[in-house]
């Protein structure tokens, strides 16, 4: 159980530009939903740009995914993550994207060679659809190099 700060006025709209249509608790789960991400037992509630999910997650980058997800969404400030992993593996790190960022700049940061930068684009699909689109407040998962 944590806590993650996102960006609370950037991110994805879901309903009409309305603000506070968009963290409604059914939006929100159908925007889970839309991702395909299988959470047992799925709880969302929100309030004043706080939201809590709880459920069960087979991994932990199905719980990281499910955190961004909700976290880059228009209007949420903060995520109350209450997910239980079934299987607990090390955390990825998460960055908050800032202008002038690419993946390649942010691979070479985290991993000191920006032509890993597609290990970042696919640690954050399906949210993400194109590693040319990422904006500034944007958060993103950086999982651990496994590489020997």
């Amino acid at each position: 159980m944590s806590l993650f700060d996102f960006v609370k006025d950037v991110g994805k709209k879901l309903v009409n530009d309305v603000q506070a249509a968009s963290l409604n608790p059914e939006t929100l789960t159908a925007e889970i939903k839309r991702h395909g991400f299988l959470v047992q037992d799925l709880g969302i509630t929100s309030a004043g740009g706080k939201v809590t999910v709880a459920g069960k997650v087979s991994s932990q980058e199905l719980r990281e995914k499910v955190v961004l997800a909700l976290g880059n969404v228009n209007g949420v400030g903060q995520i109350d993550d209450r997910l239980i992993v079934e299987k607990p593996e090390p955390e990825s790190q998460f960055y908050t994207v800032k202008k002038g960022d690419t993946l390649s700049k942010i691979s070479k940061e985290f991993y000191g060679n920006p032509m890993k930068y597609m290990l970042i684009f696919e640690a954050n699909k399906p949210m993400l659809e194109n590693p040319d689109k990422i904006y500034p407040g944007q958060a993103l998962r950086i999982p651990k190099l496994t590489e020997k």
